[in-house]
């Protein structure tokens, strides 16, 4: 497991950007005051690029899961933007979401390392 971002590109601006994150919330964690963590640790952050009419909001969804969660979560977020916001998995490559990690440490009753405190 380790964090990965996704970006979500070709947003129109700051606001455009924080207006979908509740919408992508929701497809993450459907149940906003469930019991216990959410299977996959997340958040949000924006990153700003070059994009090809010049600079362009980002908003990067990070999580803290497998590969293979991690695509398969990008491939709900790219099917519910649709193609007008390409969409693109990645390593995280800061230390913006890096509390995640530790987020999910915290909610399995890990210890450092990934040991049971109890063992």
């Amino acid at each position: 497991m380790q964090i990965y971002e996704i970006r979500i590109h070709g947003v129109a601006g700051t606001d455009a950007a924080l207006a979908l994150q509740e919408p992508l919330a929701r497809l993450l964690c459907p149940v906003e005051d469930h019991d216990g963590p959410c299977e996959v640790p997340w958040g949000f952050t924006l990153a700003d690029a070059r994009g090809p009419d010049g600079p362009e909001s980002v908003l990067v969804l990070g999580v803290f899961a497998s590969a293979e969660k991690a695509t398969e979560i990008r491939d709900r977020v790219r099917a519910f933007v649709g193609e007008a916001h390409p969409t693109v998995l990645r390593e995280a490559v800061t230390d913006a979401f890096d509390e995640l990690a530790e987020q999910y440490r915290i909610e399995q009753g890990l210890g450092w390392g990934g040991h049971r405190p109890d063992r």
